[in-house]
């Protein structure tokens, strides 16, 4: 029985081993070339102050940014090689926080197109953007982590950090084209980063455009927390150690989303976390029968194989010292 554990064990690191070695960074010439594809954006408010974010640009005179970047705007510029280049129409989808800006004679090169759907987890990413004040762009490096179908196609969630003004940058695989667009994270100082799918944009595309100033709505990240999706109600139960709750809205996930390996894992950890072994096991195994790279749950069965075996090594033990009859 133990060699079956530890055997068990080894696989496990062994795959753990393998899923980490996708990660890979890209070429410099690369990223410095795609660097001139994405650009700082400027807005003016109604109160006077003055708003930061990132832009991709997507096709002639046409740029991607998140509408929460210029959502309220007086006037939103793309700044170019130092200059201001006015906005002067928009293309919105507030739901999904993507919006398309028309910027005349922009010269500026435009981005590949890839495919978020297409994605693995622990897939290479690497990130470009203008966070806070800087006025050169600033790239980050990691990989997948997580991949959340929603409404045709997936959000990202990876290693690659942002801070604010990043908003609206690009997120790119190895290869240089366009996967998300740098959106959101979630709170403390282990956040997860979020990025939303090219499927959206390429839809945005096809769009009628509007005036700027048009009345916006909420996207779906800023809805009551009951009204967000599931990978986001999760996060804070889990980062935040509270299991019970995780229990709950994990269980409630899994009965509306049963194909998907990430309601699995949280359900999966919040047993771990309260001693059903059995269960955990059980679960993590569906999660990685459903997504063979999720590294993560790897690691919990690896773990639980660790107890078994120790389990297993305490019986022995108690076995040997039994007096003999």
């Amino acid at each position: 029985m133990m060699k079956r554990y530890l055997g068990t064990l080894n696989i496990l690191l062994l795959l753990l081993c393998a899923a980490g070695s996708a990660w890979a960074k890209p070429a410099d010439d690369m990223v410095r070339a795609l660097n001139a594809s994405v650009l700082r954006v400027t807005v003016n408010l109604p109160n006077g102050k003055q708003g930061l974010g990132s832009a991709v640009v997507i096709a002639k005179n046409e740029v991607i940014t998140n509408c929460h970047v210029v959502t309220d705007a007086t006037d939103v510029s793309v700044i170019v090689n130092g200059e201001p280049h006015a906005a002067t129409a928009i293309k919105a989808d507030w739901h999904h926080d993507l919006c398309m800006l028309t910027v005349d004679n922009l010269d500026a090169p435009v981005v590949n197109m890839g495919a978020s759907k297409t994605l693995e987890y622990e897939s290479s990413l690497f990130t470009i953007g203008y966070p806070d004040e800087t006025k050169t762009p600033v790239n980050t490096y990691g990989v997948v982590k997580g991949l959340f179908p929603m409404d045709d196609s997936v959000i990202i969630r990876a290693t690659t950090p942002f801070r604010l003004g990043a908003s609206g940058g690009g997120a790119f695989d190895d290869a240089g084209n366009l996967v998300g667009i740098i959106t959101l994270k979630s709170r403390g100082d282990a956040a997860y980063y979020y990025y939303m799918p090219v499927e959206w944009v390429q839809t945005l595309m096809r769009k009628p455009a509007q005036a700027l100033g048009a009345k916006s709505e909420k996207p779906f990240w800023a809805m009551d927390i009951k009204q967000r999706p599931y990978f986001m109600q999760v996060v804070q139960p889990y980062l935040s150690q509270e299991w019970s709750t995780l229990l709950k809205v994990a269980t409630q996930w899994v009965q509306t989303e049963p194909n998907t390996a990430e309601s699995w894992f949280y359900l999966a950890a919040a047993e771990y976390a309260t001693k059903d072994y059995d269960s955990a096991e059980a679960h993590f195994k569906q999660v990685l029968a459903l997504n063979h790279q999720h590294s993560q749950a790897m690691e919990y069965l690896g773990k639980l194989a660790e107890k078994t075996a120790k389990v297993q090594q305490g019986l022995s033990r108690v076995a040997m010292l039994q007096p003999a009859r």
